[in-house]
């Protein structure tokens, strides 16, 4: 749905680098027409200082359908 705005295991907040990565990645998208590596995530990832798996998770597991669920309201 809505990204969380702490990360449930450790408490850092999240939702502003989920912005900024999923910025970066359709960059990645949108100019080369295909989905980024496992290399370029991991490389997204340091640039915005996010080290902990569980941060990681909460980003790369996040499904965004805000837009699918407003149709219902």
């Amino acid at each position: 749905m809505i990204i969380p705005v702490r990360c449930f295991s450790c408490g850092r907040v999240i939702a502003s680098d989920y912005v900024a990565f999923k910025n970066k990645t359709d960059i990645i998208r949108k100019a080369e027409n295909r989905e980024p590596t496992s290399e370029e995530i991991q490389r997204i990832f340091e640039e915005l200082g996010i080290k902990r798996y569980c941060c990681r998770r909460m980003i790369v597991s996040h499904v965004d359908l805000i837009d699918e669920v407003l149709e219902f309201e």
